[in-house]
């Protein structure tokens, strides 16, 4: 993957935070969006680069239209291509419907999809023209299943999976391949905040009783990211021990 360049969005944290160290792993240049606590960006971009990678920060916010076509004019600009786009930038804001906002809905909605659309409509025109390209979007096994208390997150996690398939159609035959990845209960800095007498709950009823690993969800974004993937398209590929079975 020398030479090869990857945007992933809000990744100083969680999952994309490993997904960035994993494809620099593999070769990447790899271009780190964050929107806040920007001295963990610098402090990943430093860590990369220590260990002989490539890395440059943006910091933008996704959810908005114009920011988020900049930063594709400013990923293409510093490297003349982009290979990979990685939407992994996400939210929750959980409520029971009764007690949900309209600004709790419309936030979510505005972050993971929205956001979604945004970053994949500032790269389409330059990224058909290239003729290559990978587009993985994060997903998530709620929007497949549903959960109470999370109806924006799961209507957001949806409609990306509609997103997905709809634009595999539309840029196959420019040999782009958009899939997305649909990760379960994994333990990351937002599930460590759930009391753990919920989180025992939750392992009992996951097939493999125990939650994943941000890693498990780098690991497959990098082999979708891949030469090994041109063959795949508009796919749902859950990583969730079993749970959505």
């Amino acid at each position: 993957m020398e030479n090869k360049v990857a945007l992933v969005t809000g990744a100083n944290t969680g999952i994309g935070k490993e997904i960035v160290y994993t494809l620099a792993n593999e070769g990447f240049t790899v271009i780190l969006n964050y929107l806040f606590d920007e001295e963990k960006a610098i402090e990943i971009k430093k860590d990369i680069e220590e260990n002989g990678g490539k890395c440059h920060l943006i910091c933008k916010d996704v959810s908005d239209f114009k920011k988020a076509g900049e930063m594709m004019e400013e990923a293409f600009d510093l490297y003349g291509r982009l290979d990979v786009l990685v939407n992994n930038a996400g939210i929750t804001k959980d409520q029971l419907m009764l007690r949900m906002t309209e600004e709790e809905f419309d936030a979510v909605i505005n972050v993971n999809l929205k956001g979604t659309f945004n970053c994949i409509k500032g790269i389409s025109k330059r990224m058909l023209k290239q003729r290559f390209g990978k587009i993985i979007n994060m997903s998530s096994v709620v929007g497949i299943m549903g959960n109470i208390g999370q109806c924006n997150y799961s209507a957001s996690k949806a409609g990306v999976i509609g997103l997905t398939k709809s634009l595999a159609r539309e840029f196959a035959s420019r040999n782009i391949q958009v899939n997305a990845v649909a990760p379960g209960f994994i333990e990351t800095e937002m599930t460590d905040k759930i009391p753990e007498n919920i989180r025992e709950e939750m392992i009992k009823s996951i097939p493999l009783q125990k939650m994943g690993k941000p890693k498990d969800i780098a690991d497959l974004v990098a082999f979708l990211a891949s030469d090994k993937a041109d063959y795949i398209t508009g796919q749902v590929i859950q990583v969730d021990g079993g749970i959505a079975i």
